[in-house]
């Protein structure tokens, strides 16, 4: 039996430097609980090492995926969703295996705002030296397709925004571009996300709050997907729609 799960696989955390510091594991925990989302993903700029912290701190409600948003080479940003912390761990580990791939640029906090791993109770576990909104040294195609072999789901992020998104950077994709869906900003009204969904016929799209502070963590600002369970795998099978699973429109 298919069951109507609200999911959001786009929610920083205190880790990224343009994330407010409220970001923590208990608050990102109690926000969804109070908002009823079912699934969220820790997708923090480059880096996946604060959704153990979250995971802990949830004890699967809500569920919570390891994610990474990934800033490539042409700074187009593209969401790699993983079932598991050893596949996004690894990932990671790819992304950053050289210097030449994750440049050393130091993090300024009086800049960039802090870099904070915490654990479940947001005890300061270090703070993050490499600053985390750069470019890595990989193409996007490159990212998508590593993101892909590694288990992950590709995800383009905000493309309807214009800067940091696939089209503000390259222009349209192709029709059969191999990632998994694209997202649309919850900000855009329901004429908008219409144009993308008639531009684009063969993508899947979703909508993810993109939260960087608690207030924007909402079943307003995510989408609702139709799966027999609350899993990777099931996610899986609604963005390809396969098996009956679907994503329901977010717009109505």
């Amino acid at each position: 039996m298919l069951n109507p799960y609200w999911v959001d696989l786009h929610v920083h955390t205190a880790l990224s430097p343009c994330g407010e510091l409220e970001m923590g594991a208990p608050e990102i925990v109690d926000a969804a609980r109070k908002a009823g989302i079912d699934i969220i993903a820790i997708s923090d700029h480059n880096s996946a090492d604060n959704f153990p912290a979250i995971s802990e701190r949830a004890e699967g409600c809500p569920v919570v995926l390891p994610g990474i948003e990934v800033q490539t080479a042409e700074d187009i940003h593209v969401l790699a969703v993983f079932p598991d912390y050893a596949h996004a761990a690894a990932f990671q580990e790819w992304l950053w295996k050289r210097w030449a791939k994750m440049p050393p640029t130091s993090n300024d906090p009086d800049i960039f705002g802090y870099q904070t791993v915490i654990d479940k109770d947001d005890g300061i576990l270090r703070m993050e030296d490499v600053l985390l909104v750069q470019g890595v040294g990989y193409d996007v195609d490159t990212v998508v397709r590593e993101i892909r072999a590694s288990g992950g789901l590709a995800i383009l992020a905000h493309i309807d925004r214009p800067s940091f998104s696939y089209p503000s950077v390259l222009g349209p994709f192709p029709a059969d571009y191999p990632a998994d869906a694209s997202e649309l900003s919850w900000r855009i009204d329901s004429a908008q996300a219409a144009e993308w969904r008639e531009r684009y016929p063969q993508m899947t799209f979703i909508r993810s709050s993109d939260a960087h502070m608690l207030d924007a963590l909402g079943r307003g600002h995510c989408t609702k997907m139709y799966l027999e369970a609350p899993t990777f795998g099931e996610i899986r099978l609604a963005l390809s729609g396969e098996g009956g699973r679907r994503v329901s429109w977010p717009w109505g």
